[in-house]
């Protein structure tokens, strides 16, 4: 760190500064489809369409993240962090003032999916240019924690601000704190110089990581793992509001944004947890146990959960911990089992497929309900049940790969990476 840098802020100073910055873009995060069962009758959407901007979000996420968190190896990553704090404040301004449809619904989900590419990977890469490793290791869980929190708390805000502000308010307010997170972060992280330059066409070149077969393992089942989560996140709230129509009963205080956010806060730290576990038991072990247990959830709220609202609403909740168990492991797989020299790249991918996964998750599955008849208690089934066999079908690829375990991990010796 410069001596410049330290004059302006200490290096404590500077993670939480990023953590609370973090927090700010990622609070609106899941305004959209929090306010779905309101904008899907409003612009008279089908099941498809709102799928469709549902995954514009990761479409434009995978696409970029490559290019962006790749280019923080040549420009200073504050650069390319306020470029994709802006972009998100773009997009929900452009929900807030122009929304009237879905072309511009996907343009705006487009926007805040390459603005997130700009700001999730490169606020660590901001930090890990800035503060020594031992700090780094705890900013890295801290700033998970943070955006997985906030995340959460997108669902239940949106509701709350969409009664006296109207939908368009919601995402006003959601601009609004992207907006501090940008001031703040420009106005108090010191810049870096320009990074030496990789040697000429290293740096996109990514078909060593293609070759590695240990971090493939833990990418593929990443993407199948992200599409899972992308369903919930993007349906849930639309489900639960479908069982409490067609069965005359609602859930007083557990609200369906109410729980998309228990959802997704158990989530957050069952992710935390579920990567000591997989220290302690196995991590490959661990990962094959919560792949099988999201298989019998997604099997359970399809077939069982549109009897009930409180039924629905439990099963979702807790299939939150079970989706999110292996959600740390899978990337620390990935991490461990890259090249040292290659671990940005192999990060890139691995963020990349799994966006993929997310982008094709929503649409597959208002697909699949359109296909079965439209919202009925047989449709959900189906298309819960096809989640189902997209997860089982991702166990199995992962363990006929037989990925590496860590170091550390129980029942793992040191092995040289692949490289």
């Amino acid at each position: 760190m410069t001596a410049t840098a330290t004059r302006q802020i200490s290096p404590a100073a500077l993670v939480a500064l990023v953590c609370t910055a973090g927090i700010l873009v990622q609070i609106g995060a899941f305004t959209w489809p929090a306010l779905l069962p309101t904008l899907m009758p409003l612009w008279q959407l089908t099941n498809t369409e709102a799928g469709w901007a549902t995954s514009a979000f990761y479409g434009a996420y995978l696409v970029s993240v490559p290019v962006l968190v790749t280019l923080t190896d040549r420009i200073d990553a504050k650069a390319v962090y306020l470029f994709g704090v802006a972009l998100t404040v773009v997009s929900h301004t452009a929900m807030a003032l122009l929304a009237d449809g879905l072309t511009m619904a996907i343009v705006a989900r487009a926007l805040a999916g390459i603005g997130w590419a700009g700001t999730y990977m490169t606020g660590l890469k901001l930090l890990a240019d800035r503060v020594d490793a031992r700090l780094m290791s705890r900013a890295v869980a801290g700033h998970a924690a943070g955006l997985g929190i906030a995340g959460a708390l997108s669902f239940v805000m949106a509701d709350l601000l969409a009664g006296p502000l109207g939908w368009r308010g919601a995402f006003a307010v959601a601009a609004a704190c992207a907006g501090v997170a940008w001031l703040a972060v420009f106005a108090l992280v010191p810049w870096r110089g320009t990074r030496p330059a990789v040697p000429a066409g290293a740096l996109f070149d990514f078909r060593p990581v293609f070759r590695n077969r240990s971090a493939m393992a833990y990418a593929i089942a990443y993407a199948i793992h992200t599409l899972e989560m992308s369903v919930v996140r993007g349906w849930g709230v639309v489900f639960l509001g479908f069982v409490a129509a067609s069965t005359g009963v609602a859930g007083g205080w557990l609200t369906p944004a109410l729980a998309l956010t228990l959802l997704a806060l158990f989530g957050t730290v069952t992710s935390v947890i579920g990567n000591e576990l997989s220290i302690r038991l196995g991590r490959r072990r661990l990962i094959a146990v919560a792949m099988a247990a999201s298989v019998l959830f997604a099997l359970l709220i399809g077939f069982a959960g549109s009897q009930a609202y409180w039924l629905a609403a439990l099963l979702l909740v807790l299939y939150g911990p079970v989706i999110w168990l292996d959600s740390s492991s899978l990337t620390a797989g990935a991490a461990g089992s890259a090249a040292p020299d290659r671990r940005g790249a192999t990060l890139a991918i691995h963020s990349m497929l799994g966006y993929g996964g997310g982008f094709v998750g929503p649409i597959l599955f208002g697909l699949v309900l359109d296909a079965a008849g439209g919202q009925s208690a047989t449709a959900w089934a189906i298309a819960f049940a096809g989640v189902a066999g997209l997860m089982l079908l991702a166990l199995i690829v992962f363990l006929a790969l037989r990925p590496r375990g860590l170091p550390g991990d129980a029942g793992e010796a040191p092995r040289p990476v692949a490289r």
